[in-house]
């Protein structure tokens, strides 16, 4: 930045928060964590005669939440997602439909399993291009589809579809846990859903998973493949143990449970997981106001059947080359606003595209390249109130003008 700008800068509001610090763990949380620490039992199968434990109360929690018949919570989300593919049969030299805009993790799962990623295109919603997904069905059984940063494709079409071609869907619900389509809980359209615990989602365990389906034969490989060994009747959201009888000489033991300290942390989040959301969405909504009506700045709409958590937010910048873009981010770097960029040449912390992963096959996705050329991310944490929330939308929407 040049001197004259910097000087500028310093002389304009400043945000000093933090975009990396979420709010305190509950007292409940770090109360019944003690609880499993003083009784050294932290493995999930390590129990008391008649205690049914911290992993299979969430399991329970979780299901009933969300209307599933079953629930497995496992180390990670990535673990997850690999989980439910090694249950529908992928494996080497399969091929995987998946979103062009997602994370590292959704192709790195796929890529786990000896999979191929077949991306697809997507719009400028942020969500799977449907027609794409249509002209793209034959090249795979199975689809991976990310919600990525919590914006959901019209699930209603996308099941036409995936049924007309026999695909099979499993969820990516990272950034959509709490979320809906059309009243319908996020995970609960396709096969399995995949959830995420890590620190930066809607409830934090640092890493965990979790796995919700109603197929008894998918659940019953998952839970193995997690781990049980041969304690799978200790699960209490999963099927009753019939459904193991074939499996358990069948299917591999890739260890990812989860452990019963993650567990006791991560109920009581779960109990106030509405109560959040809703905050989350004010938050949105307040940055999203603030950059309304801005000529630099596309916002990303939302459908009414989509009931959203706001715990990001992301906008594009259509006129900006990448040297306005880089220049833009800079400007609100100097002012306390920290922003992502996923046009960016080379990969930087947790933001990367398709051509930096260089560990699938290269494919051309023009139109994906044209969103993701000017997409800007921004996270929301909790810690945030709502006049930091106008603040840094002040700073966002004066530095794009500014940049136009």
């Amino acid at each position: 930045m040049s001197g004259g700008r910097a000087e500028l800068a310093a002389h304009e509001p400043r945000f000093t928060g933090s975009f990396t610090q979420q709010q305190p763990i509950p007292e409940e949380a770090i109360a019944a964590a003690v609880a499993v620490l003083r009784s050294g039992r932290l493995h999930r199968y390590n129990l008391a005669e008649g205690d049914v434990g911290e992993v299979a109360r969430l399991e329970e929690d979780f299901a009933a939440m969300s209307g599933a018949r079953y629930c497995l919570a496992v180390a990670s989300g990535g673990y997850a997602m690999g989980a439910a593919l090694r249950a529908l049969g992928v494996g080497p030299g399969d091929r995987v439909l998946t979103n062009a805009f997602t994370l590292a993790p959704v192709p790195g799962a796929i890529a786990a399993v000896g999979a191929a990623p077949v991306l697809v295109e997507v719009t400028e919603a942020l969500t799977i291009d449907l027609d794409a997904l249509a002209a793209k069905a034959r090249a795979g059984d199975v689809l991976l589809l990310s919600h990525m940063r919590g914006h959901i494709a019209d699930m209603d079409r996308l099941m036409e579809i995936a049924a007309a071609a026999d695909i099979r869907v499993v969820e990516d619900c990272a950034h959509t846990m709490g979320a809906r389509w059309g009243g319908v809980w996020s995970g609960r359209h396709g096969a399995i859903g995949c959830y995420s615990t890590q620190t930066y989602k809607h409830i934090n365990s640092g890493e965990g998973g979790l796995l919700l389906t109603d197929d008894a034969d998918l659940a019953a490989r998952m839970v193995l493949l997690s781990g049980s060994y041969m304690l799978y009747a200790r699960h209490t959201a999963a099927p009753p143990p019939k459904a193991f009888d074939a499996l358990r000489y069948e299917m591999p033991n890739v260890s990812g449970r989860m452990d019963a300290l993650r567990a006791a942390i991560l109920r009581p989040q779960l109990a106030r997981l509405a109560e959040d959301c809703a905050a989350w969405n004010e938050r949105y909504r307040a940055v999203e106001a603030g950059l309304r009506g801005v000529d630099q700045i596309a916002l990303i709409p939302r459908p009414q059947a989509e009931a959203f958590v706001g715990s990001s937010i992301q906008f594009r910048l259509p006129g900006f080359s990448a040297e306005k873009v880089r220049s833009f981010l800079a400007g609100c770097l100097a002012r306390g606003v920290e922003l992502k960029w996923f046009g960016a040449e080379e990969p930087q912390g947790f933001t990367s595209r398709h051509s930096h992963w260089r560990y699938i096959e290269g494919q051309s996705l023009p139109r994906t390249d044209r969103v993701l050329a000017t997409l800007i991310d921004m996270r929301l944490p909790l810690t945030f109130s709502l006049d930091d929330c106008a603040l840094i939308a002040r700073i966002i929407r004066e530095e794009a003008q500014r940049g136009g």
